[in-house]
């Protein structure tokens, strides 16, 4: 490790920031394409979180073999691969708006998503592993994953906003192909990314180490509790992540008689949009100060938020407004909308600094199992595809606002994990 602090790794950790971003503007393309099928299937809430099912279902298909593809051929060329399959799987949604069959079109941007997802597996595995290690581990680490995540919130920002003003006013003659700008920019950006990776030099620092190691191991990653924990919390993160701005997506452009705030989809799709906005202000506060504060109370800080802004989104009248800036396709007006969307918008402060202050606790101590356990943790990603879909259920079942009781508890473990869970109980393990 003192050997990764001497070099110079610029140009491997800019790389490894901007493949953080595609992960983010790729993965945020389902929620408001998904709009586009609600409405063309009778307004299912349910069928409109498919594509993020299937997005997401592929990284409990493939997380665990991008992490021993990690090993086997190294951070470079799987992230190479993982972007040629992404350049495949959008290029199948795109494909999905030939078909003039409602159900046939569906199912080919569904395959397109789970390919899609894929590559955003195998890109998580590579980035995550590879930025904590650039940054030494620890506090550093930490704050590198703040810094890459910032540039993720900003893509993640302006995909919803982006497609919804592309979409503008959606109706059942709405169709993928109103999408094909932003599907044919992700494939460009992937496409250019692929050239200059592929002239850059990235260290491999774990590979060496686990070649070498000699005989079956006795342990696993899965023989340390903090990261059983610390798995199971990424599942329930992400899913709670991805979530509040996608059910809240289907809040406000929902019909008013079925319970929704009934505005367009520029609308909607801009308060989504502000949600991850502030997910990249709170990310820019966590990459500035998780080199001197623990990632242990970060994530404590950001649960006990997050609680309390749910119970107030939860109890909150939606006949209560608030002005927010929303975009209408050429310019940004202050727009009413219900009181609980500024409370699901402000949970993104709270979401922002998690994923890497759940990461570097549960990683923490791991040594030599920490390139497979990458792998295991891209496959509990697939929480991000499980629980919209359950909240979805709920919501089509229960109403809106009562589905985010499903996100208060995601909330209430992440409290429990950081306070309590993250303890590495298991040090007499060697990880030499």
């Amino acid at each position: 490790m003192e050997q990764t602090k001497q070099k110079n790794y610029t140009v491997p950790i800019i790389m490894m920031i901007i493949l953080f971003a595609m992960i983010s503007f790729v993965t945020n393309l389902a929620a408001p394409i998904g709009m586009i099928w609600k409405e063309r299937f009778a307004d299912s809430n349910t069928l409109a979180m498919m594509g993020n099912l299937m997005n997401f279902l592929a990284y409990a298909c493939m997380g665990i073999p991008a992490g021993i593809l990690l090993q086997k051929i190294g951070y470079k060329k799987t992230a190479l691969s993982a972007i040629v399959v992404g350049i495949v799987g959008v290029g199948i949604m795109v494909l999905s708006g030939i078909s003039t069959d409602l159900y046939t079109s569906f199912g080919i941007y569904l395959l397109g998503a789970f390919v899609a997802g894929f590559s955003m597996c195998m890109l998580n595995t590579v980035v995550n592993p590879m930025l904590n290690t650039l940054g030494g581990g620890g506090n550093k680490g930490n704050q590198l994953i703040q810094v890459g995540g910032t540039l993720n919130s900003l893509t993640g920002t302006l995909t919803p906003i982006f497609v919804g003003a592309l979409i503008g006013t959606i109706t059942k003659s709405t169709i993928i192909t109103d999408v094909y700008p932003v599907l044919y920019t992700a494939m460009a950006v992937f496409a250019v990314v692929f050239i200059v990776l592929a002239s850059v030099k990235i260290p491999e620092p774990h590979i060496v180490l686990i070649d070498k190691a000699a005989g079956k191991d006795t342990y696993s990653a899965w023989s340390f509790r903090h990261f059983v924990l610390g798995a199971i919390g990424i599942f329930i993160y992400v899913g709670v992540e991805v979530g509040i701005p996608g059910t809240m997506m289907m809040f406000l452009s929902g019909k008013t008689a079925e319970g929704g705030a009934g505005f367009a989809a520029d609308i909607a799709g801009t308060v989504a949009g502000t949600y991850w906005f502030m997910m990249l202000v709170g990310r820019f506060i966590g990459a500035a100060i998780a080199g001197k504060v623990s990632s242990k109370a970060m994530l404590s800080t950001a649960s006990i938020v997050g609680v309390v802004l749910m119970l107030a989104a939860i109890f909150s009248p939606i006949t209560s407004t608030v002005s927010m800036p929303t975009f209408t396709g050429s310019s940004f007006v202050m727009t009413a909308v219900p009181i609980n969307a500024l409370f699901f918008v402000l949970c993104g402060l709270c979401t922002s600094v998690m994923w890497g202050g759940i990461f570097n606790l549960a990683v923490e101590g791991l040594g030599k199992y920490t390139a497979k356990a990458s792998g295991i943790f891209m496959m509990m990603v697939c929480g991000g595809g499980i629980l919209p879909l359950l909240q979805g259920v709920l919501a089509d079942n229960f109403g809106f606002m009562n589905s985010y009781w499903l996100i208060f508890a995601g909330f209430a473990y992440l409290l429990y994990y950081a306070m309590a869970g993250s303890k590495n109980v298991n040090k007499n393990i060697s990880v030499e």
